[in-house]
């Protein structure tokens, strides 16, 4: 295994966007892109070698197959049919469940042993159902999850204070869909809480505008994609933050799509929580005590995703 080899599988728009995020930020060695059209990913190889003078490190990237995935150390799977206006990402299971059942067996073929990284949608159902066709480890399945929506909270929340998105350290929970939410409870600006600024009567934030923030991060992607019919450049950055955390071995805390198995007193599904994040995968799931309205609210996202996994057929 190549501990510095990273493959993605789909050269759409969000596997390009990664592919040029990783290489504006030298993110890895060798840089691999598969695709079902093979003209597209050695035209897109081709581009993207034509910028290495202006990268921070020098890079391998070629067009390959599946045949590559051997000994890489990250796959990384954005392949699936794109969420268009007026769907919801939970309206692509079943079509992308049959992409990733595609994907899957042909990693399989490969000898891969590394760690599996899905940003197809809906994430934290795919997540599962990579996990459950490859029998890999679980903690070395990973999704996106709710990692760019917490990219876009800190935003926010940065643009409403005027301090550093850097400096916000908040997190959006749940399904990377419609039934995510913000852990309030533990939103803290700098090494203040979120709630505490809040409740100040000269504060520039109101308990009535976290809801209003909540609300526009939630569904900020379906105003993206009614103006540009798809979102790629933030995902695309995300997922080269959590193979930074990988490779890197940063012990850092990631809202990844992840396993569990009893923490917050559910198991066998994988959603968007707060975990450590390592070259091993997720080391740790971290169990934040929620307030009550939080906990139902993971409950029900959880419930959501659970329902959906039982319209599929895994067998």
């Amino acid at each position: 295994m190549k501990k510095n080899k990273v493959v993605i599988v789909g050269t759409g728009m969000v596997g390009m966007s990664y592919a040029y995020s990783m290489v504006n930020q030298g993110a890895c060695e060798e840089l691999v892109l598969i695709d079902i059209n093979k003209e597209r990913a050695r035209g897109e190889a081709i581009d993207l070698n034509h910028g290495l003078s202006f990268a921070p490190r020098k890079m391998n990237i070629y067009a390959g197959d599946y045949s590559d995935c051997k000994d890489a150390y990250i796959i990384c799977i954005t392949a699936g049919a794109i969420q268009i206006e007026g769907e919801t990402r939970l309206d692509l299971l079943h079509k992308n469940s049959k992409i990733m059942r595609s994907i899957i067996d042909e990693i399989k073929k490969s000898g891969f042993d590394g760690i599996l990284l899905i940003a197809t949608n809906p994430v934290d159902i795919m997540t599962y159902v990579a996990q459950k066709l490859s029998g890999f480890d679980k903690s070395k399945v990973i999704g996106s999850g709710t990692t760019l929506d917490s990219a876009r909270l800190r935003y926010t929340l940065g643009e409403k204070l005027d301090v550093n998105p850097k400096d916000i350290n908040a997190y959006v929970m749940g399904e990377h869909g419609d039934s995510q939410f913000v852990a309030w409870s533990y939103a803290l600006c700098g090494v203040q809480p979120i709630y505490q600024i809040a409740s100040r009567k000269d504060s520039k934030l109101t308990f009535d505008e976290l809801e209003k923030i909540e609300d526009t991060v939630r569904n900020i992607a379906y105003e993206i994609i009614k103006c540009k019919n798809s979102t790629y450049y933030g995902i695309g950055m995300a997922l080269t933050r959590i193979t930074k955390a990988i490779l890197e071995n940063e012990n850092s805390i990631l809202t990844v799509s992840s396993y569990l198995n009893g923490e917050y007193g559910h198991e066998d599904v994988y959603i968007a929580v707060p975990s450590i994040v390592n070259q091993d995968g997720v080391r740790e799931v971290i169990h934040l005590a929620l307030d009550t309205t939080e906990k139902k609210k993971l409950d029900d996202s959880i419930k959501i995703m659970k329902e959906n996994i039982e319209k599929l057929d895994l067998n």
